[in-house]
């Protein structure tokens, strides 16, 4: 089993930025992959972004590219994400997630392990 705690979130204005951090206890040796998701009121989880260990590749949904950055430290069983120029409707809770198959898709949500808690990050002026 794997614990997963996030960190980071907060109140930011439109446009301004925040880190997310996500740190991994457990038996983490067996993640394929990590992703962010986030989940606003009365809407469905979604995917914001994953990372494959073995390969680095990484995947955005297209609502983030080019504003969100996902990296990670296996060694140190650390993950973030970057989030740069951040709009009203990034406001959700991002969730932190793992995947110990190998061959799913990392951005599917039914192929995720492992959960955070949350943390909550709301953009508004």
């Amino acid at each position: 089993q794997v614990q997963l705690v996030e960190s980071g979130g907060g109140l930011v204005h439109p446009g301004g930025s925040l880190r997310l951090s996500c740190t991994a206890s457990g038996r983490t040796f067996s993640n394929y992959a990590m992703g962010w998701f986030r989940q606003a009121p009365g809407k469905e989880r979604e995917f914001v972004a994953a990372i494959m260990w073995s390969s680095g590749y990484t995947r955005y949904t297209d609502a983030v590219k080019g504003r969100f950055t996902i990296s990670g430290d296996n060694a140190k069983n650390m993950m973030f994400l970057q989030m740069n120029s951040l709009k009203p409707e990034d406001t959700s809770v991002y969730y932190c997630a793992a995947v110990r198959r190998s061959g799913v898709s990392i951005r599917d949500i039914s192929s995720y392990d492992s959960w955070g808690q949350g943390t909550q990050v709301t953009v508004s002026s």
